[in-house]
């Protein structure tokens, strides 16, 4: 990196900050979807509950734990880059047994476009925080910019897994009566 990294991470503490604070919020609205929905979270769903509500709390809370780490300004390249590194191989794997739950052994009758955002989407972020790692050991500046890319993929497929399991609640809690 030409520029010493806390000059590079400094011009990236906003995002860093944006993007954390939203992941927060989100882990926090998570805890309150739970709370909604702890009649249908039974010992008999708990298996859907490992695929589905933990996995997205996992993938806020790693996006959380990255901004975290990027507004850390005594960072040399090979701290954050062990830091990122580390995420990404704990946050890949998870996402990998994700993976196998949803398209190896076909645990859960879901659509394609759920087994995409609730497997997949979530990897390529995780493989994304990986190569962000592999380049800030490089000392390669545009490192920030995949880890951005990553964080906002983990983001991204976290609200929409959030958004597709509130609806899913709505849907199983019974009404009394239509509303007027």
């Amino acid at each position: 990196m030409h520029s010493p990294l806390g000059e590079l991470l400094h011009s990236w503490h906003d995002l860093y900050i944006l993007l954390g604070t939203a992941s927060a919020t989100l882990v926090g609205l998570m805890f309150v979807a739970a709370s909604i929905g702890a009649h249908i979270f039974t010992e008999s769903n708990r298996p859907g509950t490992g695929a589905f509500i933990s996995p997205t709390v996992v993938h806020f809370s790693s996006a959380l734990f990255l901004c975290v780490a990027g507004t850390i300004p005594v960072h040399s390249a090979f701290t954050l880059g062990a830091l990122v590194g580390l995420i990404g191989i704990v946050g890949g794997g998870y996402s990998a047994k994700i993976v196998v739950q949803l398209f190896i052994r076909r645990q859960f009758t879901v659509d394609v476009v759920d087994r995409l955002f609730y497997a997949f989407v979530p990897l390529a972020g995780y493989l994304g925080v990986l190569a962000a790692a592999a380049t800030l050991f490089m000392h390669a500046e545009w490192g920030l910019i995949v880890l951005a890319a990553a964080l906002l993929t983990l983001l991204l497929a976290g609200i929409r897994n959030a958004w597709d399991m509130m609806i899913w609640i709505m849907i199983k809690i019974p009404v009394d009566k239509p509303p007027a």
